[in-house]
């Protein structure tokens, strides 16, 4: 049992409204083994993936770059951003600065961290909108269905 001031921080955290619903941007897609295409969403290319021939809004992705990029994320645990940076540079032979290695390891988090919010609100939404249903179906007016 939460205390009278918990409980109050709670039904306002619950109450407030959540704005409009915002999809997250796509993240490095990866589909049985295969990387895919993406939509191009800002104006630099990001690094892993290079501008269609056919389409210059959709990017093809660089296996080679995708892959060593994952093997660089489990890197950063163990050392420095400019260390895991010349080593991605060196191997893939396409330049990325550390800053461009924390930010672009940084948004990626973010991303899959407010998708995965934004599905979790989503099922609390589901299972508030059936509730009121049953609730609704329930009842007649603004009083409750009594059995006599």
């Amino acid at each position: 049992m939460l205390c009278s001031c918990h409980q109050k921080h709670l039904l306002r955290k619950m109450t407030r409204s959540i704005g409009k619903w915002k999809l997250p941007q796509p993240t490095d897609i990866k589909e049985e083994n295969e990387w895919v295409q993406i939509p191009r969403i800002a104006r630099t290319v990001p690094f892993g993936y290079k501008q269609s021939e056919e389409d210059p809004d959709i990017l093809d992705p660089i296996k080679v770059e995708l892959d060593l990029l994952e093997k660089a994320r489990k890197y950063v645990n163990q050392y420095s951003y400019r260390e895991v940076a010349n080593w991605l540079t060196a191997n893939s032979g396409r330049y990325i600065s550390h800053v461009g290695l924390r930010k672009r390891l940084q948004h990626e988090r973010q991303r899959k961290d407010t998708a995965k919010s934004l599905r979790k609100w989503a099922e609390y939404a589901e299972t508030a909108i059936a509730k009121a249903k049953e609730i609704e179906e329930a009842r007649t007016g603004a009083r409750a269905a009594t059995t006599d």
